[in-house]
């Protein structure tokens, strides 16, 4: 049962710091723009990674693939350590969230088999 909770738990988060996210890129579009200059990325990567991570959550949340669920956690897991990766590199402090997010990822992928019907082949077996 606490598997199931934490399942539940670092899912809900996970997806709440990814639908959080979208929300910052939707209404503070300029600001975003320079910050990805900053840390030298293009500025089309926003609208890019909008529609990125609400297909993300939509796949973990819905896992009517299990495949596609499973690509969803993978292109979170490198999405996460790329941004850490550049926010250690401008050294602004903004590597705390990656990091959360990282740690609801990896509980969040190794508990599903326990809390979901449909099984993944990769993840922990229950």
């Amino acid at each position: 049962m606490a598997r199931k909770y934490a399942y539940w738990i670092s899912t809900t988060l996970l997806c709440l710091l990814y639908l959080a996210s979208v929300t910052m890129y939707l209404t503070m579009g300029e600001q975003v723009r320079q910050s990805f200059a900053a840390l030298g990325y293009p500025s089309y990567l926003r609208e890019v990674l909008i529609v990125a991570k609400l297909l993300g959550v939509v796949a973990v949340l819905s896992r009517r693939s299990i495949a596609l669920s499973d690509l969803a956690y993978a292109g979170m897991f490198f999405h996460l350590l790329l941004a850490f990766s550049a926010h250690i590199n401008a050294g602004d402090g903004g590597f705390v969230p990656a990091v959360l997010g990282f740690i609801a990822l990896l509980i969040s992928f190794r508990t599903q088999n326990v809390a979901r019907a449909k099984k993944s082949p990769y993840a922990l077996a229950s």
